[in-house]
């Protein structure tokens, strides 16, 4: 059995996915590494195609209809055949020495007392045009090098979470958990990084800069105008979070520092959904904010006052261009979780 699973989900990725299996394909016989070709029309299946023949022991070339991003990690998930999971996308990569001591951390802790179900590390966030680089680190929120539990967890500064970048989980985890990703819609990260944790019982946080995240196409789903073409997606995952908030209440409430942490990350993602709306100023998606609000309200009163009083729901809900002036000033919240190109 393979220690780690990589689920590298590819859409004509042809410009750039070889940087990315290039730096993947160091950990070697401990890995394996699963292409997924989600329908791409460019050369990506035949790169797919040849890593496959070249590393058959360690590379994975799967191909199907395009369903979107979620749909393969859906599809990475099911064909995982490693303890340990993580998705990589095909424009981003992983440092070497940062990844080695990943591997090492997940040998030892495997087949302890205790079952690992989730390790967290750094992102960098490679913007074009930057010659500093931001990094996302959570030693202030989390015990470093030590196995912990959600009573561990300290306070997480707003606009900074565990990302899909941040985290491997353990593949029978995600599995018994029944994540099933939406198709044909973006930012369902959000969702992969929120519906396993009420399942996550043990972590561990190295404090390594492993995962480059690229940032900075014109196309790029975190761009803030695409962000606001596709807002109805945004919405969409956001609706989906709170579905699973309230369905879940019991279990997600029967820790505090748990309930805490997904409160405050569905916080965020509507206060994104919200100053999206609202920055692109069109009557239509006045409505949409309101009715996005009125959706909470009335699938959980209680979850609706918490968030409505919550890190920017009392500026967002500020009748007319004062109010809608006073709550673009979350939108500094929101560059700093997407640190927007």
């Amino acid at each position: 059995m393979k220690l780690l699973s990589f689920a590298v989900p590819c859409y004509n990725s042809a410009a750039y996915m070889e940087k990315c299996v290039e730096s993947l394909l160091i950990g070697g016989e401990d890995v394996e590494i699963i292409i997924v070709n989600d329908g791409s029309k460019d050369e990506t299946a035949k790169i797919a195609d040849r890593y496959a023949a070249s590393y058959p022991s360690i590379v994975k070339a799967i191909h199907k209809e395009n369903g979107g991003h979620g749909s393969a990690v859906n599809a990475g998930i099911e064909n995982a055949t490693g303890i340990y999971f993580k998705v990589v996308d095909s424009d981003d990569w992983v440092k070497e020495e940062p990844y080695m001591q990943i591997l090492e951390t997940l040998r030892n802790l495997t087949g302890g007392e205790k079952v690992l179900d989730m390790l967290v590390s750094n992102f960098v966030y490679e913007k074009v045009g930057e010659k500093r680089r931001k990094v996302m680190r959570y030693k202030h929120a989390l015990p470093v090098n030590e196995m912990f539990t959600w009573d561990d967890v300290k306070h997480f500064h707003k606009g900074q979470y565990m990302l899909m970048h941040s985290v491997i989980f353990r593949t029978k985890l995600l599995k018994e958990c029944g994540i099933r990703l939406p198709e044909h819609t973006f930012y369902v990260d959000n969702i992969y990084v929120f519906e396993p944790l009420p399942y996550v019982k043990n972590m561990y946080y190295l404090d390594v800069n492993f995962y480059r995240y690229y940032i900075g196409r014109a196309d790029q789903s975190v761009n803030e105008s695409v962000m606001i073409g596709r807002i109805d997606q945004q919405i969409k995952v956001n609706k989906i979070m709170i579905d699973y908030m309230v369905a879940n209440k019991n279990k997600i409430s029967s820790n505090k520092k748990l309930y805490h942490y997904m409160l405050s990350y569905l916080d965020i993602i509507t206060t994104i959904s919200s100053i999206m709306l609202i920055r692109s100023d069109t009557k239509e998606n006045l409505n949409k904010k309101d009715e996005l609000w009125d959706y909470l309200k009335k699938k959980d009163w209680i979850l609706y006052r918490k968030l409505r009083y919550g890190l920017l729901g009392n500026c967002m809900n500020l009748p007319g261009k004062g109010g809608r002036k006073i709550s673009v000033e979350g939108y500094k919240i929101c560059r700093r979780f997407f640190n927007f190109n």
